[in-house]
């Protein structure tokens, strides 16, 4: 018996010691003061439940990986990025009508890519148009096909782009694929093998590149993007399963939204693919461009501008939040955005508030059902604190609410992968595309009206009337919110 409490002694006293390291270790290293804060008073306070944790999600485990990842990336966009991009162009033309030369200015210097002309862009609502339109471009493709995505399911969904991929490298086409391998962590070994098989290039994104490593959970790659042949491009918020055309009875219908670009916008999208090949795999792919005198769109009137906006953690300035932030300041007649998961930074959130302020009407779409609890219970807090300042904040009804948009004024949107939470603003990779056309902008905005028949506002009540338990578990689940 005194061996016994001697050994837990020992266990204690081992336990606060490491704590106690690993939270000097976090204060040090850990990029924002929220995160030092919540990593080093959860180590030192409860060390037997968080250096664990802290071994999967404590970011400066991998500083190197950042530093080795954003040398890389300076390069390749040194050597590798299209001649004809300009950002300095961008500060003219209808983005600055739009956003202001200031806005663009900014945004094109977060993004290291310009405002493009000359494109087509439309939005594919739910799952059943999104496949079908991606299914229908990779079936026509004539030279090659780029398909990476956060999760890839091994089920009839992911059947389907199997043996559909299958099929067009027996064609000849090259077909490029990537997924990330902490997200597809259950795909079966066999269903790559099978790809590679049929002479389909497929690799994970992993930030070790000799195996993957089992200790990050951190850096995943969450973006979502096809290219097809350099003419046409598809990015948003579906990833490949059956949940996301509706196959899960507990969050069905699943609502989402992807978008299909046709022009000189596909290039920058391909770019940011090369770039995450490039890592992947140390090789950088050549893909020749579509013909200069083929049509990019369906229509010659079509000139909506565009440009691609790509965080991703190893940005020098944390790309994610400050597009967000910038976004949020360049409206003066509305801002609403969609998000299944409400975490924001302090510098979004006075964003939001400054725009309540200068009387914009700022609305944020949220879920009523919840996928991931800890998220769920400080979104409801961050709900709470945001409808105190002002922000009008609706919850969709019918299932869970994955999209992610943008709607500024009347004229610019931007849809893509990117969450407004802190993982989405500094720990994982996501692509957003910003659009400027008033039609583009209308056709968001009619989407979304029909998302908000289906909601009811939230007020006050959701946070008052809630039992005391509840109220608790909000606030502690508000204190991870920097890995949130």
């Amino acid at each position: 018996m005194q061996f016994n409490w001697l050994s837990l002694g020992t266990f204690v006293i081992a336990a606060h010691v490491l704590g106690a390291i690993a939270a000097c270790h976090a204060i040090l290293n850990t990029r924002t003061s929220q995160g030092a804060i919540a990593w080093a008073v959860s180590l030192v306070a409860m060390p037997y439940f968080t250096l664990i944790p802290y071994l999967f999600l404590g970011r400066s485990k991998f500083s190197g990986y950042v530093d080795a990842r954003r040398l890389e990336s300076e390069l390749l966009r040194t050597h590798a990025h299209p001649s004809a991009w300009d950002t300095r162009a961008s500060s003219t033309g209808r983005p600055a009508e739009t956003l202001g030369h200031a806005v663009v200015r900014a945004l094109t210097g977060l993004s290291g890519m310009p405002f493009l002309p000359g494109n087509f862009v439309r939005t594919l609502v739910n799952g059943d148009a999104t496949f079908a339109a991606i299914l229908e471009a990779i079936d026509a493709a004539r030279h090659y096909v780029l398909v990476q995505f956060f999760i890839v399911r091994d089920d009839a969904l992911g059947g389907m782009l199997k043996e559909l991929l299958i099929a067009k490298a027996a064609q000849g086409v090259r077909v490029c694929f990537l997924y990330d391998s902490i997200g597809s962590f259950d795909l079966p070994q066999r269903y790559a093998a099978d790809l590679l098989a049929g002479g389909v290039e497929i690799h994970p994104f992993a930030t070790n590149r000799r195996f993957v490593n089992r200790f990050q959970l951190n850096f995943r790659n969450h973006r979502k993007i096809v290219v097809v042949d350099g003419e046409r491009a598809f990015v948003g918020g579906h990833n490949v399963g059956v949940e996301y055309l509706g196959g899960n009875p507990r969050l069905s219908p699943w609502r989402d939204t992807h978008i299909e670009m046709r022009g000189p916008i596909v290039a920058s999208v391909q770019f940011v693919f090369i770039e995450d090949w490039h890592w992947a795999t140390q090789q950088l792919p050549r893909f020749e461009p579509p013909p200069a005198d083929k049509p990019h769109s369906p229509d010659d009137d079509d000139d909506m501008h565009c440009l691609v906006v790509a965080p991703s953690p190893a940005d020098k300035q944390e790309t994610g939040s400050l597009f967000f932030v910038e976004a949020i300041n360049a409206a003066r007649e509305r801002i609403w955005i969609t998000t299944p998961y409400l975490v924001p930074d302090e510098a979004v959130f006075s964003a939001l508030r400054l725009a309540v302020m200068r009387g914009v009407d700022v609305r944020i779409l949220i879920p009523s059902r919840r996928d991931h609890y800890v998220v769920f219970e400080a979104s409801k807090l961050y709900a709470h604190d945001l409808v105190r300042a002002g922000v009008r904040i609706f919850r969709y009804r019918p299932g869970f609410l994955h999209q992610k948009v943008v709607l500024i004024d009347q004229a610019a949107a931007a849809v893509g992968s990117a969450n407004l939470d802190n993982r989405s603003f500094r720990l994982n990779f996501e692509i957003m595309v910003l659009t400027i056309d008033h039609a583009f902008a209308s056709e968001v905005e009619a989407m979304l009206l029909r998302d908000f028949e289906h909601t009811y506002e939230v007020d006050r009540s959701e946070y008052r009337d809630a039992p005391a338990w509840r109220r608790v578990a909000m606030h502690v689940a508000r204190l991870f919110s920097p890995i949130l």
